[in-house]
């Protein structure tokens, strides 16, 4: 019982920081500082200069928050094979293609699996909770809150998905839907050496 109760508080917690952190002042010029603290809280930090995410070369690191509220980092993965993933609760191929994602992810315990929302595309500021909850996924779901990341690594189609092998060098950009054989595939080739091309 005191495990339910824990559970359920965390989620709670969780919930509250999230949609603190997404909810728009109502004046943008009322109590202006304080709304500028809340968007530098949760702001996305490109942390790699003007490095642009191309295949074959590092890929731009950067700062987001989660649904814990910590910043994550991609740079906190580096050694890992990581998915690095673009995403909108309203896109209906990434609704089809986070089922498989969190089947492969199950599978795939090393392997990060990085799933950035596209908050500021976002109609509605409970909508990635939902979806997140509706879809039962476990691993890392990032926000990012003003679009700076998904403009850093030329987001344009989503689903988005970046292949980053452990030394930081991305292998493969991949626009649209994927199923778990095609992630297990680009996965596999990759820890091989080579690009990630399915068999």
């Amino acid at each position: 019982m005191k495990k339910i109760v824990f559970l359920a508080a965390t989620v709670l917690l969780a919930a509250a920081i999230l949609l603190t952190a997404l909810k728009k002042p109502d004046d943008p010029d009322k109590n202006k500082t304080t709304g500028e603290d809340r968007q530098t809280a949760v702001k996305a930090q490109p942390l790699s200069g003007s490095a642009e995410a191309k295949e074959g070369e590092n890929a731009p690191d950067f700062a987001l928050t989660n649904l814990s509220g910590k910043t994550i980092k991609l740079s906190d993965f580096k050694g890992r094979t990581v998915i690095l993933n673009f995403w909108a609760s309203w896109c209906p191929p990434c609704k089809a293609e986070m089922p498989d994602m969190q089947r492969f992810y199950e599978k795939n315990p090393d392997v990060a699996v990085l799933a950035v929302n596209l908050t500021n595309t976002e109609t509605n500021e409970n909508a990635p909770l939902d979806f997140v909850k509706k879809n039962g996924l476990a691993f890392q779901i990032l926000f990012d809150m003003d679009g700076s990341v998904g403009t850093l690594y030329k987001t344009v189609t989503i689903p988005t998905t970046y292949f980053i092998n452990a030394e930081g060098t991305i292998t493969r950009k991949v626009i649209g839907p994927m199923d778990e054989k095609t992630m297990a595939g680009f996965v596999a080739e990759m820890q091989k050496g080579g690009k990630g091309k399915p068999e």
